[in-house]
């Protein structure tokens, strides 16, 4: 990957591409790779906009905004800390599915601002409980009422995420919802399967990303699919089994490798949280790994 996009690191894009759109940059990165497995191709101009690419030139474009707000959550027991009245920084992404069919350009970033400009002075620097719609200001009812305000106006409008904190959201996508929760483990490892004279054979370790995805019907009282606090509390048993331990000592983990760790944790996680479809896991920012099953199929990136 780093000799394919050599000619592009400290040079002028339009040497290379005549339109450098993100677009045509993951399609110059995907020919330059040349490997058939490749399902897509993310490029990110900015930390806030990008776009991932198929093999059958449909793009996945997206766009983050940020509000701050406040809100309180109606229907929580009493004690629950977010029935107190409180405040976000909120984060909203914006999906838009387009079949490009070749073209330079998606769905302009212009466009996209243009569209959220009337909805985040509505909820910029507002109590979002005062809001028609938002009575009840969940994450989940927060970006359904965003796709509803957009829906109308982005036919390619595919999902929306509401990040709550830089931890846990949600997402909407017309039909469906889904949490994630999102969490580090300070862990050591060594890879028992490695190549001999691999420097990953000696014990090492990695402050890793674990994110988990859950997909359940939304509680129409409560307005979640499920608290993010009880994802927490029955994923803590195998959080503290993993975070600040060997991983390579690990009963029943055959190695400690990403892919063989997701594994072990849907195996032990779902007989607790069966709404769990989808798991990531990062080494380091940008490599690991998702492992993704259920009816709905894979998950969009967060």
């Amino acid at each position: 990957m780093i000799a394919a996009v050599a000619p592009l690191d400290y040079n002028d894009l339009n040497a290379q591409l005549e339109q450098p759109t993100d677009e045509n940059l993951a399609r110059w990165v995907r020919r330059r790779l040349a490997i058939a497995s490749i399902e897509s191709v993310g490029v990110q101009s900015t930390e806030h906009e990008g776009v991932d690419l198929d093999q059958n030139d449909s793009a996945h474009i997206w766009r983050r905004y940020v509000f701050q707000s406040a809100h309180q959550l109606p229907n929580v027991p009493p004690g629950h800390k977010c029935g107190r009245m409180h405040g976000h920084g909120f984060e909203v992404i914006l999906h838009a599915n387009q079949n490009l069919g070749g073209r330079e350009i998606g769905i302009d970033y212009d466009h996209l601002d243009e569209l959220w400009a009337p909805i985040h002075a509505e909820l910029d620097h507002a109590c979002l409980n005062d809001i028609a719609g938002l009575q009840n200001p969940t994450s989940e009812v927060i970006s359904a009422w965003i796709w509803n305000r957009l829906k109308p106006e982005l036919r390619e409008l595919s999902c929306v995420t509401v990040y709550e904190t830089a931890s846990c959201g949600a997402h909407f996508d017309g039909s469906h919802y889904r949490i994630w929760k999102e969490t580090t483990l300070d862990s050591s490892m060594q890879l028992k399967r490695a190549p001999e004279g691999d420097n990953r054979r000696r014990i090492h370790g990695h402050t890793y990303t674990l994110r988990l995805h859950l997909h359940a019907p939304l509680d129409t009282v409560m307005g979640w699919t499920i608290d993010f606090g009880d994802v927490k509390e029955l994923f803590d048993p195998i959080f503290k089994r993993l975070d600040h331990h060997p991983l390579h000592e690990i009963p029943g983990l055959v190695d400690s490798d990403a892919a063989t760790i997701v594994r072990w944790i849907r195996d032990q996680a779902a007989p607790h949280l069966p709404q769990l479809d989808r798991i990531d896991l990062y080494e380091t920012r940008g490599c690991g790994v998702v492992l993704s099953w259920g009816e709905l199929g894979p998950a969009l990136p967060i």
